[in-house]
């Protein structure tokens, strides 16, 4: 069974919203990293590093890796794509996607502690509203259901509405930062 468009629309209503601030925090995070270098000029630079083999600026470099990397395996249609619910219902596949994304965010949570408060903002946004569509798309089919029905559901809602999808936004904003620390003039 395919959405309505009364349903279709609500759910572009609720992306719409959840990617517009992610835009502001965006164009919040370019204005602070403007200030944040002004002041680095003015300052000293840290003396040594946290430890003898890794230094603070790698460890930033691998989180912002990682969470990019986050950001792609939790993107619906590779998460559609990497699960294969060949004989689940729809209810299991729900689960199954959403357990998924959650364990993935719990896998990378530490990474929080090396990247800026709007980052990491962005990376749990990512994960709420992907559990969210997950959801609203699994409300609106049928209880007899498949999983390949859920699926294909979420496929089509992705292609339909491309700004619905909040993992572009989300590896963009991380990919920006990262390149801040490679060149923090």
């Amino acid at each position: 069974m395919t959405i309505t468009t009364q349903e279709m629309l609500w759910a572009i209503a609720i992306a719409v919203v959840l990617g517009g601030s992610l835009a502001v925090l965006f164009w919040k995070q370019r204005k602070e990293a403007k200030l944040a270098r002004l002041q680095r000029k003015n300052t000293q630079k840290p003396t040594g590093p946290a430890s003898p083999n890794i230094s603070p600026f790698q460890l930033q470099l691998q989180a912002y890796e990682r969470l990019i990397l986050f950001a792609e395996r939790i993107a619906l249609p590779n998460l559609v794509n990497r699960l294969n619910g060949q004989g689940m219902s729809s209810k299991d596949m729900q689960a199954i996607l959403a357990e998924t994304i959650r364990q993935e965010y719990d896998h990378n949570i530490t990474q929080q502690i090396y990247v800026s408060a709007e980052a990491w903002d962005a990376v749990k946004n990512l994960k709420e509203q992907n559990i969210f569509i997950v959801n609203q798309v699994a409300s609106f089919l049928p209880q007899d259901a498949t999983a390949a029905d859920l699926s294909k559901n979420l496929l089509e809602m992705i292609i339909a509405n491309p700004k619905a999808s909040l993992h572009g936004v989300v590896a963009e904003v991380l990919s920006y930062e990262a390149k801040k620390v490679l060149n923090p003039r």
